[in-house]
């Protein structure tokens, strides 16, 4: 289960995060909305203890987020990926696998799988400077899984991905929530989230604006976003065009 109660985060007079208080199941797969700016990265910084928040407080799996312990528990996707350049793609997994401590054997099994799943075998060798936007992000998320974590915490997992691999990231997704891991993810993809998430949290301005389970939405994903968050403008571009 992932709690926080309250949780503010200001930088100055800028509140990043204003009183945010949410409860996410065990084994449930919750996806934060909201325009660029809204606090969704900021929220996760806080629930994975790389942010300290200016107040309240929160837990993840009977841990608090100010726990050192959280980190051995939780397996992050972070906006900025946070590999490094000159490892390959392979080496990055045996590097996360020996930072939890697992059996040699164990992390070249685990990671054998995920790279054939997420369609990076061809990448394995490749130095992370030569891949791809995709296949950076395909190595974070494998980072992530690799440790079997409690919770999961994903910054924007379904961008610049391919469709399949799109596709591929929430089956996982939906099969690690049905295993007992709670899934938290932020995401602007309102077409996949309508199909992963179990409860969504809207955010704008720092604040929640929407909590509720996906089974109870009151109207398609889409219309709620615009009418909580901001209608996309309506002004003409008549200039922009050419006659027939």
């Amino acid at each position: 289960m992932i709690r926080c109660d309250g949780v503010s985060k200001s930088y100055g007079r800028l509140a990043a995060v204003s009183e945010v208080t949410l409860e996410v199941a065990t084994g449930t797969v919750c996806a934060i909305l909201g325009p660029n700016g809204a606090g969704k990265s900021t929220l996760v910084k806080i629930l994975t203890g790389l942010l300290a928040p200016s107040k309240g407080f929160g837990n993840v799996c009977g841990l608090a987020i100010s726990d050192v312990g959280l980190k051995r528990i939780v397996g992050i996707l972070p906006e900025s990926l946070a590999l490094f350049n000159e490892l390959t793609v392979g080496e990055h997994l045996e590097l996360t696998g020996a930072v939890y401590g697992l059996p040699r054997d164990e992390v070249y099994r685990r990671a054998d799988q995920l790279l054939r799943v997420l369609h990076l075998e061809h990448g394995r060798k490749t130095l992370i400077h030569e891949c791809s936007y995709g296949m950076k992000k395909k190595t974070a998320l494998a980072m992530a899984l690799l440790p079997n974590p409690r919770a999961l915490f994903l910054d924007e997992p379904f961008e610049g991905v391919d469709p399949v691999t799109a596709e591929t990231i929430r089956l996982i997704l939906r099969a690690s929530a049905e295993r007992g891991i709670t899934v938290l993810l932020t995401s602007h993809i309102l077409s996949l989230v309508d199909r992963v998430a179990d409860k969504v949290v809207m955010m704008n301005h720092g604040q929640v604006v929407l909590d509720k389970k996906t089974s109870e939405l009151p109207n398609t994903l889409e219309n709620l976003y615009f009418d909580l968050i901001e209608r996309a403008p309506a002004e003409d571009l008549g200039w922009l065009g050419w006659p027939a």
